[in-house]
Order: structure tokens, then sequence, then C-alpha cells
């Protein structure tokens, strides 16, 4: 693509290509896949007559849909298979990505956990509309339905959704908090410090996918949840050192064996106290937690 830099398909892609992998990141949860939509949309992109293009972002945001609709039930049969729970391919993400509240909310892990029971049209119908503010008729085109039938689509989808999203947005500075706090008692193994910071109803959820170790099922009380990661920690002996990041728009840490990666666990809170974990070990998952993703709702 960069022997056409001058090209406009090419200068039209380019300027959209962040909001079109943020479009196929929060449909798909996994950045590999959005990487090979986005390379399936320029593909089809290219083969557009511009000049009957009316609206050049709402026609690559359609083809991009589209492409995503596919792979998402693709992804679908492969997650059938998968060991253990699946959490969304974690981004380590720029400052800018924190400070849009509406943004860093609708890539949180919570919240993609929750897009993960939708159905595909379903989930694309409520990120477009609900994440991007696309119209109604424009949907229709992605997802090749009614208008009607899209308004019904993202009221059912919004009602499932609200039913199960986090009660309430935690500022970045309370949660880079109660991570230090989480920080300090897995450096020590420390148990009580862990039941002083994480909630008594607190749920782990780990991806090994198969390759590390991980909980096949998710770990639920703060007792189970203390005890499920010191008695991890104790059975490394390599060095295990922690470091603070900011993963999908929120605070993170990283956990690093001898130096190098070994996961990235993500933390929601509700009422000042941890009461989720994503704990992501699947090493294909963690590719890119060391260099920026720039993500954007525009």
């Amino acid at each position: 693509m960069s022997d056409h830099a001058t090209d406009p398909a090419t200068e039209a892609f380019a300027a959209h290509r962040n909001l079109l992998f943020t479009v196929a990141y929060e449909m798909l949860g996994s950045a590999a896949d959005a990487e090979d939509v986005l390379q399936e949309t320029w593909l089809r992109w290219v083969e557009v007559d511009l000049e009957q293009v009316r609206d050049q972002r709402a026609y690559l945001v359609r083809i991009t849909t589209r492409q995503s609709l596919n792979r998402l039930r693709a992804m679908s049969r492969r997650k059938e298979a998968y060991v253990g729970p699946w959490l969304p391919e974690p981004l380590l993400t720029a400052p800018d990505v924190a400070q849009d509240v509406e943004l860093a909310e609708s890539v949180s892990m919570a919240l993609m956990l929750v897009l993960e029971t939708l159905s595909p049209t379903e989930r694309a119908v409520f990120v477009l509309r609900e994440v991007f503010d696309v119209g109604y008729d424009e949907i229709a085109a992605a997802v090749e339905k009614t208008p009607s039938a899209v308004r019904q689509i993202a009221h059912r989808a919004r009602r499932h959704v609200d039913a199960r999203r986090p009660r309430e947005v935690v500022s970045a500075s309370r949660t880079r908090a109660a991570l230090e706090s989480f920080r300090r008692a897995l450096d020590t193994g420390d148990l009580q410090g862990f039941l002083d910071v994480l909630a008594p109803e607190v749920v782990l959820v780990s991806d090994g996918g198969g390759i590390k170790r991980a909980a096949v099922r998710p770990v639920v009380g703060a007792d189970k949840v203390a005890r499920f990661i010191v008695g991890g920690a104790g059975k490394h002996t390599a060095t295990i050192t922690t470091e603070l990041t900011v993963v999908n728009g929120s605070p993170a840490l990283v956990l690093r064996l001898d130096g190098e990666i070994d996961g990235v666990m993500a933390i929601h809170m509700e009422d000042a106290r941890i009461t989720g974990l994503y704990y992501v070990r699947n090493p294909e998952k963690l590719t890119r937690v060391e260099s920026e993703t720039p993500l954007t709702l525009r």
C-alpha cells in the first residue's frame, strides 16, 4: 500500500484505519482477527468505484462490519473448542483512550465479556449503534437487515447488555490505587493484603488457551481467588516482577517471569473493591501489550 501513497483509495483507507480497527476489535475481541478483517476490507475497498461512494467513512465501516460478522461466526466455532475460559486480547492503549470515558468503557474487559454473550448480529448492531452512534439505516445496510428489524435487535441487545454491564464506572485513579494494593500483596505473597482489596464475591477468569496454566473455570470468592494466586506464584522458580500499565483504556498489571511477559491482569471495581480479575496468559494474545494500539470512535 505504501507504493500508492497518493492513491485516493489508499488515502481514504489510511484516514479511517484506526476507526475501522476499533470497530473490528470491539466486534471480535481479537486484535489478530481485527487485522485480518482490515486486510479483507482493503481488498474489497480497492475494487470500489469511489465516484459512486457518497460517504467513504460509512462505506468502509459497512465493509468492515460485514467482514467482522463473517469472522465472528467462524470464531464462535473456534471458541467452542477453546481450552478453558476465553478472554479478549488485551491491548496496550495510549493515555488519550483512558481519558475518553466512553471509549475506555467500550473496550474494557468487563464490557467486552458482556458483548461475548450476544449473538453475532446483536453484537454488531449494539457496537455500531451504542458505541459508534451509526444510524439505523446505515446499520441495516451493514448487517443486511431492514431498519425496523435493526431497531428491534438494538433494543434487545441494549436491554441484555444493560442487565449485565458494570453498575458504575470507577475512575482510573481509584483503579490504579486498588491495583497498587493488589500488586503489593502479589509481590509479598500477603494473603491478608489480597483479602483487603478483593470484594467477597470477586471472580477471577484466567485464559491460558491450553498453552499456559490457568483455571479451567472461573474462581469465585475472595479467599479462593487469593489462595489461587498465591499458590500459582509459589509454583514458579523464576523471578516474578510486576509493572503497572494501561490496557484497554484502564490500569492493568503486566506480570513477567525472569523478564519475559507471562501475563496481563485487568480488573473491574465496584464500591472501592475489586470484583473482577481478568488474567490473560495465552501467549498468542500477548503480542499487543508492549506497543500502543491506537483506538478511536471517530
